[in-house]
């Protein structure tokens, strides 16, 4: 049986900008593993792991890719892509095990080798300081339901912006707040499992306070770096024009979108969806807009996909082609979402794709992993980002996600989101036909 090939290239690294940045990325507690090891203390990704029926293969990230212990080989692999900077996130309960109190110098030291590591290998870091795995004592005491932890947050970002400083390129202070309130406290999904819409939003504006308060002491301890926040963002269509499928559409994209755009770019709520969540609105007390809407370095976007609303609820389009988390694969949807942002909001700062990937059924097969679909993905995000880019809009980077499969959350290890294949049980890391075309669209 003849050797499937990657795709050929159609598109050039040419074809942007000559100081576009290319890199991939990765979050803490899917990759580091090393739960309990150097003072790390617990997150409620920890406690959710060991809570029956959260995850689907019953698995947690105790180990996930070994990555605390193979983090110098993960670095050369990241090298010898050829890519400009690599997005990780720091483990708040690593630097600080209880969320408040005194850092852990363990930690830190592991994430200064980790910032000095790329920089030796001439790849850029950019930090993420918060992806969803917050000390368990602080939700114990709330969460981010409690307005406290906002507090903690900006305590924390100052230690670890204190240690790294300006090496790192860029900080950004949250990944995707829609998941960490509306998954986490509404749906029930991710951690903590909880199920009301009430703790969602006073969670959501705890998480968007957190990022209020803990800019300005980035900015403060690493002048040099850029500052900005991570949203996961992507339009949301009606499946027709009945005045039903209209409503549901603006209604989620309000929820999706407006609800974390909105005050961060116009220093307010949407008021059609404050409507619409009646006497669950959360408490915003004076000031915390304008700590909100501090003006931002860089706007970073995880794309993945549209949604298509209607009366009923959401759904795929008959044919649509999907990817193994049956969400549909729609590139226009990133041209569509960043002419938008751009056409809606007059103060929308420079933007970065920080998240853009698609998981499939990968299968090792003679020591290779051929995903072709991976990388007709690649491409085609590529393009409708090249699209965007010739429309006008200010896109400054793009981060593949993710430089390795992981440990992905409420699916636990099976969904393979990575352009490098990972052999959980003797952690070999096997580039696939996407990494490889990855790194030949670089050259």
């Amino acid at each position: 049986m003849p050797q499937t090939r990657p795709a050929p290239q159609t598109l050039r690294r040419a074809d942007f900008p000559a100081n576009f940045t290319f890199g991939v990325a990765t979050s803490s507690y899917q990759i580091e593993g090393a739960a309990f090891e150097d003072g790390r203390g617990p997150s409620i990704w920890d406690t959710f792991c060991r809570e029956p029926g959260r995850i689907r293969d019953g698995s947690r990230g105790d180990v996930a890719c070994d990555h605390y212990h193979r983090w110098e080989a993960d670095l050369d692999l990241i090298a010898s892509l050829g890519v400009d900077a690599y997005r990780f996130s720091v483990a708040w309960p690593r630097v600080q095990p209880s969320g408040s109190g005194p850092v852990n110098a363990a930690g830190l030291d592991f994430y200064e080798r980790l910032t000095d590591g790329l920089l030796a290998r001439g790849v850029a870091p950019h930090v993420t300081l918060y992806h969803w795995d917050l000390p368990q004592p602080l939700q114990d005491a709330g969460g981010w339901t409690n307005r406290e932890t906002a507090h903690r947050f900006a305590e924390y970002g100052a230690a670890v912006a204190g240690r790294l400083g300006s090496r790192v390129k860029s900080y950004a202070t949250l990944n995707e707040p829609w998941c960490s309130s509306v998954l986490s406290y509404e749906i029930g999904e991710h951690a903590p499992g909880l199920q009301d819409r009430r703790l969602a939003l006073a969670a959501a504006h705890g998480l968007l306070l957190g990022h209020g308060l803990a800019l300005p002491e980035v900015r403060r301890l690493a002048p040099a770096s850029q500052a900005g926040i991570v949203l996961n963002l992507g339009p949301q269509m009606p499946a027709s024009d009945q005045p039903g499928d209209r409503a549901a559409a603006r209604l989620a994209d309000g929820r999706l979108n407006r609800w974390f755009l909105d005050p961060l770019l116009c220093g307010a709520y949407p008021q059609d969806v404050w409507d619409a969540c009646g006497a669950d609105v959360p408490e915003v007390r004076e000031g915390d807009l304008a700590l909100i809407a501090a003006p931002l370095d860089f706007l970073g976007v995880n794309y993945y996909s549209r949604g298509v609303l209607g009366a009923a609820g959401g759904s795929v389009p008959a044919g649509a082609s999907v990817t193994d988390m049956g969400w549909e694969i729609y590139p226009q949807g990133l041209t569509d979402l960043l002419t938008r942002l751009k056409a809606d909001y007059p103060t929308l700062p420079p933007v970065v794709i920080t998240e853009n990937g698609a998981a499939f059924a990968d299968q090792l097969q003679g020591g290779q992993v051929h995903d072709p679909a991976r990388v007709q993905y690649l491409q085609t995000h590529l393009e409708a980002l090249r699209q965007a880019l010739a429309a006008g809009v200010d896109v400054r980077g793009y981060f593949a996600w993710s430089l390795m499969d992981n440990f992905e959350w409420a699916y636990g290890y099976e969904k393979r989101f990575g352009l490098v294949y990972v052999d959980y049980p003797t952690q070999t890391r096997i580039l696939k036909d996407s990494a490889h075309w990855y790194r030949q669209f670089l050259r």
